[in-house]
């Protein structure tokens, strides 16, 4: 099969936020940048930007492409960018904050490849292993699913809808004081599997299992918390045998290398991936 679109996805944290002290952003941000423009993907989504600083250094760094970013009273916003030979439409989609003022919106972009429209919804999904954050990520993957159903009737039957959404979906599980009732984030991830099946979507194999660091030194362990789920129909390169690359802290070869991979740039590794024509 052709290649329709690549994809780049990855949650930068706190991606330009002020060091209050010394008043720069915490990170430099070029570099973070120049990482993300090697990808040479046709499409790139980062999670968790803060401040002009990042936008006006990456339509610099990056000009072959055209920016969006969501806007509201939440303080990390989604930026996306799309290569600027490919047709795509963005919108704001304020129903992912599940009724949450603070809480991210839903970042839409539709590009349109050799006629067929490919919606893809990029989400960062609220944290927490608290019950509140357990039952926001949990409303705001119901809606993810049912958005299949309009999108479907858009193009013209059900089944139809070239339809992905990604991003960090923060799958830590649940944890209750005084209870036998936790959810492990791995019944989580089977949980999400368990629905996206439903509505004939599949949550996509990765190379690399786990996608955040949190350093050699941390009590907890590696999580895998950025997924990609996609309607079942939609092909996908393979690299290394499973169709997300997972990309940073984990081709580095010791924990030390992936401490100073995490630090200079992000403790979450990219997430790459190609999609064929349908």
């Amino acid at each position: 099969m052709a290649k329709a679109f690549s994809v780049a996805s990855w949650n930068v944290e706190h991606f330009g936020a002020a060091d209050k002290q010394k008043k720069k952003p915490k990170k430099p941000v070029k570099p973070i940048i120049q990482f993300l423009a090697s990808q040479n993907a046709d499409i790139v989504a980062v999670y968790e930007v803060v401040g002009s600083i990042v936008f006006d250094t990456i339509v610099t760094e990056m000009p072959g492409y055209q920016f969006h970013i969501t806007e509201g009273p939440q303080t990390q916003e989604i930026l996306v960018g799309v290569k600027k030979h490919l047709t795509s439409f963005f919108t704001q989609r304020l129903e992912f904050k599940s009724g949450q003022e603070t809480l991210r919106p839903g970042a839409l972009l539709t590009v349109t490849v050799d006629g067929t429209s490919y919606p893809l919804l990029f989400l960062h999904l609220k944290s927490l292993t608290v019950p509140k954050g357990f039952g926001l990520r949990d409303d705001m993957t119901e809606r993810a699913l049912k958005f299949r159903t309009a999108l479907d009737k858009a193009a013209g039957g059900a089944g139809k809808a070239p339809y992905l959404f990604l991003g960090d979906l923060n799958t830590m599980g649940m944890n209750l004081t005084f209870s036998n009732k936790d959810v492990s984030g791995a019944e989580e991830i089977a949980r999400l599997t368990k629905r996206a099946q439903g509505k004939k979507m599949s949550v996509l194999a990765k190379r690399h299992e786990e996608t955040w660091w949190p350093g050699s030194t941390s009590s907890l362990q590696p999580s895998n918390l950025d997924h990609v789920v996609a309607a079942d129909h939609v092909g996908f390169k393979q690299f290394g045998g499973a169709p997300v690359d997972v990309r940073g802290w984990p081709q580095e070869p010791t924990a030390a290398k992936k401490d100073a991979w995490a630090a200079k740039f992000s403790d979450h590794a990219l997430l790459f991936f190609e999609v064929q024509k349908v």
